[in-house]
């Protein structure tokens, strides 16, 4: 684990757009209400059940939220990289967490308090605007997720995946590469899919030519060509 350094809250929480423009006051009231969270790859923050006591936000590493399903299979709702904050829902509706979060590397959070959020949220109705807009945003990605899980095929679920990653790193064109965030596996669950189904459409994939696949490193020789096979 690495050694720990004294972290500036306060200077990584301007970074945060949803205090973005806050007076150095009212951020000194967030950063009152603020802890660093430090987790080893495979900790729990916490589980379905526990109660919500604020939201947290990565600082750096990468966090999976997921739950268990009764027949015991684990379902991946999201996976978290730095820079994105989650919990904020479940704050407002001040219900226990619905998911469990692990962290899938090393990783360092910071937990907002609710007590500090709603304090601010009473003296300053932006930051009721901002937080409303960061949901807004969640809610849009998951209402996109559960359409395509309904309207797409496997194989066009994967492809899209491949290409949005693609367009996250500005990468278009020929003989381009996609780095899975995290193991086959998690991916393969946030987007519906069982691990044998994933492994085998990369398969198919491969066969087609439209990819090679090199470990978590996927080579797509044509984006154009990938592109074809959205559906």
């Amino acid at each position: 684990m690495h050694s720990h350094h004294p972290v500036n809250v306060e200077a990584l929480l301007t970074h945060i757009p949803l205090f973005e423009g806050l007076a150095v006051e009212e951020l000194a009231r967030i950063v009152h209400g603020t802890r660093e969270v430090r987790a080893s790859k495979g900790d729990i923050l916490f589980h379905k059940g526990d109660p919500c006591t604020g939201f947290h936000l990565l600082v750096y590493g990468q966090i999976k939220l997921a739950f268990t399903s009764q027949q015991g299979n684990e379902k991946v709702v999201e996976i978290l990289q730095q820079g994105q904050s989650f919990g904020e829902a479940i704050m407002f509706m001040e219900k226990p967490y619905i998911v469990f979060a692990q962290a899938l590397t090393d990783s360092l959070l910071l937990h907002v308090s609710k007590a500090a959020v709603f304090a601010e949220l009473e003296r300053d109705p932006r930051l009721s605007r901002k937080m409303l807009g960061s949901m807004a945003i969640r809610l849009h990605t998951l209402m996109n997720d559960v359409e395509s899980y309904s309207l797409h095929s496997g194989k066009e679920r994967i492809i899209g995946y491949l290409l949005r990653e693609l367009a996250k790193e500005d990468q278009n064109g020929t003989d381009v590469a996609v780095t899975l965030p995290t193991n086959k596996g998690v991916i393969a669950s946030r987007l519906n899919l069982t691990q044998e189904h994933f492994s085998r459409i990369l398969h198919e994939l491969t066969e087609l030519g439209l990819i090679v696949v090199e470990g978590r490193k996927i080579h797509i020789p044509s984006v154009a060509n990938l592109r074809k096979h959205e559906g």
